[in-house]
């Protein structure tokens, strides 16, 4: 019987996975299988914007991991929820576009300057990337496009207490910025969105189903990769499961990507023989590159909430339930606007609160609403009013990845130790202070009936760390677990050109691959990662 064999496989269909089969199949013209663990992205929840909502709590469509105690925080664990979907997190997330400061790619380049591929990973090297994919709605620059595939736009629907919040802010003394992706990223004001006319615009909408009819595109869904092939220190195939169990193998006549995100990335790196010869052997694994840094280096952005009850009907509190949730349907089914065309956070900031002019140290997102998380659940009732979380931009806390066992049905062991460095909480503690100072601030002020969560009556620095060493969590970007570095470097699993050392044919395309996280949401940089590694692989960069 003939095997299974493509020009290329891809393994996992987040966002960065849908970039990179998408243009190995068009422009590249090669036979393509994307294997993707998650469910089709078909759902009227996924597809409208503020359907997140809904899902972030429970459902098929997300995996949680939950971290081991994390002794920093008081013996506490907490979930880290992963898309378990096509599209990944961009068919989950809230849709938030978020490029990054040049900086950060000017950081990665001077890490990576001097290797001997010469690959170029400085911020016009990667904007090459994000513009040409981006159709922005409003904005058509050096910095936005108008004609690519992926949807981005300003908020369908804007809620009062979003106005009210930028406003205050400014008042605080931030300038208004009307593009965080632009020149700048300091300020206040109003994000976009991936989304269009209230619909989601996905990875998987945007990249994958125009070509649902192209015969060198193969997708798989709930096709769990458990390993790669490697024979004779090349990545040759796949080992993966169908969603009724079976075995499958399939064969790659070129090379293996993985993008199956930071998480999962190094899980499935270490059941192939590549990561810590030690961590390998612990499991009965063979060890066939010892890497070091496969599994470490883990960071992600903490958020941490202030939450705030309003003094009337302001927000999003029941509009997504009973005869409310019908009447914003039916508006949004005869004239295509309204509350369903928010994605349910539509504004938020950046600054420095100790030195304005540097280059901001948080980042805040403002919602609407009593935003409540599984933990906060059990804290407090629901009711009117609304969320500022304060997010350390370029934290400086690392976590790792690690194999729970050999079985790869087993969700890796994820600790992310955030706030675990004194000057990560330093900023949090600092980030928070400053934006409490809003609901103090007109037009929020005259608005809020009570700040609930930190504790308004204690407000000095060990407060409001306690406050953060309870609350904090993750906001959703783990990165960097498998990342890219310089020559000689034993911790640095990828080359410039996203190649796994010591293994011939396989590179890794998602957020795995950062040197360092960027600041702000990673939807952006992971969808340039896959493109970038789409075309390392057909030698066009």
């Amino acid at each position: 019987m003939a095997r299974d064999e493509y020009d290329y496989i891809v393994v996992g269909g987040g966002a960065a996975g849908c970039v990179a089969a998408a243009r190995l199949v068009n422009p590249g013209g090669h036979r393509v299988l994307l294997l993707e663990g998650g469910y089709s992205h078909r759902h009227p929840l996924l597809d409208m914007p503020p359907g997140i909502f809904k899902m972030i709590n429970g459902s098929k469509f997300m995996h949680y991991h939950t971290t081991p105690p994390q002794d920093h925080l008081g013996g506490r664990a907490h979930d880290i929820p992963q898309g378990n979907v096509l599209g990944g997190g961009t068919s989950v997330n809230a849709q938030v576009y978020m490029r990054g400061r040049p900086s950060d790619y000017e950081e990665w380049n001077d890490v990576l300057r001097g290797n001997n591929d010469g690959a170029d990973w400085s911020w016009s090297a990667v904007l090459r990337h994000m513009r040409r994919m981006e159709d922005n709605n409003r904005l058509y620059d050096d910095f936005h496009n108008v004609d690519g595939p992926l949807q981005v736009s300003d908020p369908g629907h804007i809620d009062q207490i979003s106005r009210w919040f930028v406003q205050a802010v400014q008042g605080m003394g931030e300038p208004y910025n009307p593009d965080f992706n632009g020149t700048s990223q300091r300020g206040v004001g109003f994000y976009q969105f991936m989304n269009r006319h209230g619909k989601r615009s996905s990875a998987a909408y945007a990249f994958i189903a125009p070509l649902e009819k192209d015969p060198r595109l193969t997708l798989k869904l709930e096709a769990r990769a458990e390993r790669v092939l490697i024979e004779q220190g090349r990545a040759v195939g796949v080992v993966w499961r169908d969603k009724a169990g079976q075995e499958q193998k399939s064969y790659a006549r070129g090379e293996v990507v993985l993008a199956a995100g930071a998480l999962i990335t190094p899980k499935l790196l270490m059941l192939s023989g590549v990561g810590p010869a030690d961590h390998l052997r612990e499991h009965g694994l063979p060890v066939l590159q010892d890497a070091p840094g496969v599994g470490q280096n883990l960071v992600d952005h903490p958020e941490v909430p202030i939450i705030a009850t309003a003094n009337g009907k302001y927000g999003y509190y029941g509009q997504g339930e009973g005869w409310r949730m019908i009447k914003h349907g039916l508006h949004f089914k005869i004239f295509g606007t309204g509350v369903i065309t928010s994605a349910g956070v539509e504004a938020g900031a950046f600054v420095n609160p100790s030195d304005p002019t540097a280059e901001p140290t948080i980042q805040a997102f403002c919602v609407p609403i009593v935003y409540l998380d599984r933990d906060l659940l059990k804290m407090m009732k629901n009711t009117h009013g609304m969320t500022i979380t304060t997010v350390v931009v370029k934290p400086r806390s690392r976590g790792w990845v690690k194999l729970r066992s050999a079985n790869p049905a087993d969700k890796p062991i994820v600790s992310p130790n955030l706030l675990k460095d004194p000057e990560d909480m330093r900023q949090m503690v600092e980030g928070q202070r400053f934006f409490l100072q809003a609901f103090g601030a007109e037009p929020l002020k005259s608005r809020i009936r009570e700040i609930k969560f930190p504790d308004p009556a204690r407000l000095d620095d060990e407060s409001l760390a306690a406050h953060c060493r309870k609350m904090v969590k993750t906001n959703y970007h783990p990165a960097s677990t498998a990342r890219m570095g310089a020559d000689g470097d034993p911790m640095a699993v990828l080359d410039a050109r996203m190649r796994v050392r010591g293994i011939e044919g396989l590179r890794v395309a998602d957020m795995s691959a950062c040197p360092n996280i960027n600041a702000g949401n990673t939807t952006a940089p992971a969808l340039m990662l896959g493109s970038r590694c789409a075309d390392f692989v057909m030698g066009l960069e």
